[in-house]
């Protein structure tokens, strides 16, 4: 087993904790959908899933998920936020098989040795 996949793991499971992390701020917003003054809720993909020494320290900064506000929405369109409910299983389901093939690879390897 190689360092890499080890490595792969950790990439995973991070994926994997974001992907639960806005599936709970998506759920929310729904549920939200006609409270007034409620600011609908988005997980920032894009600034968390770094590489390297960034991911890091933006990890220690913001802690293990961040959700952030989005102030530049006036209103919540519960059918927006069903379509991002729909995207989100999907990258759930791709992340859920890298974990398992990986799983699979790191069995296989274990076999071999015997």
């Amino acid at each position: 087993m190689s360092y890499a996949s080890l490595d792969s793991i950790g990439k995973t499971s991070l994926a994997l904790g974001l992907i639960a992390q806005q599936q709970r701020a998506l759920g929310a917003n729904i549920a939200n959908v006609d409270t007034p003054g409620y600011v609908r809720q988005h997980l920032d993909f894009a600034s968390y899933l770094g590489c390297g020494e960034l991911e890091t320290k933006l990890a220690q900064k913001m802690g293990p998920c961040p959700v952030f506000p989005d102030y530049e929405q006036e209103e919540i369109n519960p059918a927006n936020e069903l379509t991002e409910m729909q995207k989100n299983a999907i990258l759930y389901s791709m992340a859920s098989r890298r974990m398992s093939n990986i799983i699979t690879q790191m069995k296989t390897v274990i076999n071999v040795g015997k």
